[in-house]
């Protein structure tokens, strides 16, 4: 090998490294923050009005491609067992195997499987896992929020709000209730705080 060859090769493997350093440098991971994310979801009642309720704590790790933000991808998981709906009876029920069977299924799943734009807005698409049934769900994206760095911990952080509608009948979920009764529709909002890892 002469020196020619050798140099254009040594080229070559710099160029492929920088590429490569770059491409990751414009990919950054960050971890929802379970204390200040959290959902609200509302279903009609007896046709004359709704019941709200919530769940605590979601976890997960979102993707961020800051060049393509449609690149992104986002994975989280609900723990079925915060619900609440403020009423203990209801909430007792909503946890037995008549709704989210938490006993068997203690948590809901999400992993997103396409993010697209258009009209400057986002959409996520993904997969949601419950009560052991996973089908497709598509979500309306708000952000996500510009980054903000916490002078004194050093902390960055972002946040985005997700807001969708799921038909319990896609899933089996409290089968042994008639829309009449309870909403086949339900509605929900995600609102997600996330630190940016190092």
């Amino acid at each position: 090998m002469n020196i020619v060859t050798a140099f254009r090769k040594s080229a070559l493997l710099f160029a492929a490294t920088l590429l490569a350093a770059t491409a990751s440098a414009q990919t950054s991971t960050w971890k929802i923050d379970p204390v200040h994310s959290g959902i609200e979801f509302k279903v009609r009642h007896l046709g004359v009005s709704n019941v709200h309720g919530t769940f605590t704590h979601p976890t997960g790790i979102v993707h961020l491609d800051e060049k393509d933000i449609v690149k992104s991808s986002v994975e989280a998981t609900i723990d079925a067992t915060t619900v609440t709906t403020n009423e203990t009876a209801r909430d007792n029920h909503l946890k037995s195997d008549a709704f989210f069977n938490i006993a068997k299924y203690p948590t809901i799943a999400f992993k997103s499987t396409s993010l697209s734009k258009a009209g400057g807005k986002l959409t996520l698409t993904g997969d949601l896992t419950l009560t052991g049934v996973t089908k497709s769900v598509t979500l309306a994206l708000d952000g996500p929020a510009p980054p903000q760095t916490d002078a004194k911990s050093g902390m960055t952080r972002s946040g985005f709000s997700a807001t969708g509608t799921l038909h319990r009948s896609d899933f089996n979920f409290g089968p042994g209730f008639p829309p009449a009764a309870i909403g086949n529709d339900v509605e929900f909002t995600i609102d997600i705080e996330m630190d940016k890892q190092p």
